[in-house]
């Protein structure tokens, strides 16, 4: 499968230049269609880095979007889907933690968009490299969340991922959607997997988001979601029938019921 790894960045100059570069060298040149970095409203040198590599002639398919001012880590992502060629996504922070040699493996838990298997392979960091804090607020939010959501998922915050484009853009959308993809996939009737990824010490800057912060914005969403996924019905479609079909020609999909 081609695929496109969309990366947002916010303020990420000494990280998004190297993660660039280590995604064309550790991504097969069969596998990655083309890598887009949608720039968050950047005040420092985040476009510049991504423009030089651009410039030198060597990563085929690089391309650079940029907003004119923030709009969240959502947004960017869907800027950089939408404008995406490929029926695979994966997704990074421009941070620089996740690692991008664990592309290729996510992708051979992904099934062809379409066809029965997951549609979203969530990755799920086995040593985080943050601080002590962050570490205990992930690990709360994530119980809290599962509780409430019962998606199974064992790191919702965490950024690698692979998904079905098609998917993805036919969920409903909202600020804080990224957060929330293992358990948007399920509720639209999709299969997903989690596979364990490493996860890396920032190498320059510092993280966009404080522990109090995240904590008040995901409780809020997190009502919205739950509210959200009890109102959703999809169907189980038992059969259709056009002039270009003969009669009894059937097709399935399954829901949640919920």
């Amino acid at each position: 499968m081609r695929i496109t790894v969309v990366i947002p960045a916010l303020n990420e100059a000494g990280n998004i230049g190297r993660l660039v570069a280590e995604t064309y060298e550790h991504v097969p040149a069969a596998t990655l269609a083309e890598v887009i970095v949608v720039d968050d409203g950047s005040n420092d040198a985040t476009p510049n880095e991504v423009k030089s590599l651009i410039a030198d002639g060597c990563h085929p398919g690089l391309r650079l979007i940029r907003h004119a001012k923030p709009s969240g880590q959502s947004v960017a992502l869907r800027t950089g889907i939408t404008a995406a060629t490929s029926p695979v996504i994966a997704t990074m922070d421009g941070d620089g933690q996740n690692d991008p040699r664990d592309i290729p493996n996510l992708l051979e838990h992904l099934a062809v968009p379409g066809t029965k298997g997951p549609a979203l392979v969530n990755g799920w960091r086995q040593t985080r490299k943050d601080t002590g804090s962050k570490r205990f607020a992930s690990t709360a939010a994530n119980k809290i969340r599962d509780w409430v959501l019962r998606d199974n998922c064992p790191d919702t915050g965490c950024g690698i991922k692979v998904y079905s484009r098609d998917a993805f853009l036919r969920l409903p959308f909202f600020t804080s959607v990224h957060r929330y993809l293992p358990a948007m996939f399920q509720t639209y009737g999709h299969e997903v997997a989690y596979v364990p990824v490493n996860d890396r010490l920032r190498q320059a800057g510092q993280s966009k988001y404080s522990n109090f912060t995240r904590a008040l914005v995901g409780l809020y969403d997190l009502i919205g979601v739950s509210w959200l996924r009890r109102r959703t019905r999809i169907p189980t479609i038992v059969e259709t029938i056009s002039e270009n079909e003969p009669a009894g020609a059937q097709s399935r999909a399954t829901g949640n019921g919920e």
